[in-house]
């Protein structure tokens, strides 16, 4: 009889968005006639761009003509054109990362849960809390070792590094989902040399950089001296250009980034990694590539600001009724998600079940991010934009304004 993996009898029965699931079904059923508000889970709502759609419709059509048919992509990293086209897009913010070191994927949550496949389970890894519920999850499934960085109120929910802990792997997300928290350039040098004093490696989630306005607040890591020694970036189309189900992202390797064997030779994470992903992933499809890239046009980067200026002035909108009622909030600003502190000290699911019963709104419980995040709750700018203002109206109705 084969032995099952028993880290993942440790782990919550259920992924944090399926239980919220429930309960809304249940209530649902419950209440038929309900006009239910979606604010919860991260997905988008506009479409995606014309001329990015486009390209995918002429991806599609090259692969039924025998001259431009396209069969397994050789290197299994991404066709040059889009890698080309992400460098390219790097460069417009002033971050050098060429297009060797760009691997293509279908999402950053894929990434960033299997590249810790080339890293031994005796790892200690250090995750801020609350946190991306992925970076714990697909840890403790291989029975690793996590420790936390507290992100709170007090510090603006941006944990910092403890001089005194040891760590060898790092996640750091920044715009940081759930609490819509940045890192500044000057925090992130901080991790960054915590890093290599430590000898370790930061995998850095930058999914929502495209939702950064203020100037000093880095898209990318990489726009910080030090961290081609120690950082892996991954980041996505699902938020910046609307590819929650196209799927398509990348991840950034550099070529310098190395680790010591247990003999003392230095490894290429690079070539480690495509290495792994040679075996596991057989790469994106071609028409999802050639939309990818149509991304990275001016047309395409034009069309996709104007869907995120859209989910930016919802952000507006919600941050204005919570400033009204005085609760005190992070996110929104730099981030499509507001995270807000539950009123009169209510608990994560028990504001949740109010929000739901009372207002017909659902949102998510802080709590599902971790112990940090027991009493805040969080909401996405992602819906549409009648329905976030009228789910805002109700909010205030609810709280007696």
């Amino acid at each position: 009889m084969p032995q099952l993996n028993e880290n993942f009898l440790k782990l919550e029965k259920n992924y944090l968005f399926i239980n919220i699931a429930k309960k809304v079904k249940a209530f649902t059923e419950a209440h038929p006639d309900a006009d239910i508000i979606r604010m919860g889970i991260g997905d988008v709502t506009q479409p995606i761009a014309k001329c990015v759609v486009e390209a995918m419709k002429k991806g599609a059509d090259e692969m039924g003509v025998k001259e431009t048919f396209k069969g397994y992509e050789d290197s299994g990293t991404g066709y040059d054109f889009l890698k080309d086209a992400i460098s390219g897009y790097y460069k417009s913010f002033g971050v050098e990362v060429k297009a060797d070191e760009i691997r293509v994927n279908d999402g950053a949550k894929s990434d960033c849960g299997n590249i810790v496949d080339i890293f031994g389970d005796d790892n200690v890894v250090l995750i801020t809390d609350p946190a991306y519920p992925v970076y714990v999850d697909t840890n403790r499934m291989n029975g690793r070792k996590v420790i936390f960085a507290d992100s709170n109120e007090e510090n603006g929910f941006a944990a910092m590094p403890d001089e005194n802990v040891h760590a060898d792997l790092i996640y750091l997300c920044s715009p940081n989902n759930p609490t819509g928290s940045v890192y500044t350039k000057d925090q992130l040098k901080v991790w960054i040399d915590y890093a290599v004093k430590n000898n370790a490696i930061i995998i850095y989630d930058c999914a929502y950089e495209a939702f950064i306005t203020e100037e000093n607040i880095p898209r990318s890591i990489f726009a910080v001296e030090g961290a081609r020694k120690c950082a892996i970036e991954m980041c996505s189309l699902s938020k910046t250009a609307g590819f929650t189900g196209m799927r398509c992202g990348y991840t950034v390797i550099p070529e310098e980034l190395t680790v010591k064997a247990f003999d003392g030779t230095d490894v290429s994470i690079s070539q480690l990694w495509g290495r792994r992903q040679g075996s596991k992933f057989n790469g994106v499809s071609y028409p999802v590539q050639c939309a990818a890239a149509a991304v990275f046009t001016e047309e395409g980067l034009k069309q996709t600001k104007a869907n995120i200026a859209y989910y930016q002035q919802n952000a507006k909108v919600m941050a204005a009724a919570l400033d009204e009622l005085g609760i005190k909030y992070t996110g929104g600003k730099n981030s499509p998600y507001i995270w807000f502190k539950c009123p009169n000290d209510m608990g994560s699911w028990e504001f949740f079940d109010k929000l739901l019963e009372e207002a017909n709104v659902v949102g998510t419980p802080g709590a599902g991010f971790g112990k940090n995040g027991e009493g805040w709750f969080r909401l996405t700018a992602f819906g549409d934009s009648e329905r976030t203002k009228e789910a805002m109206e109700r909010f205030k109705k609810m709280m007696g304004k």
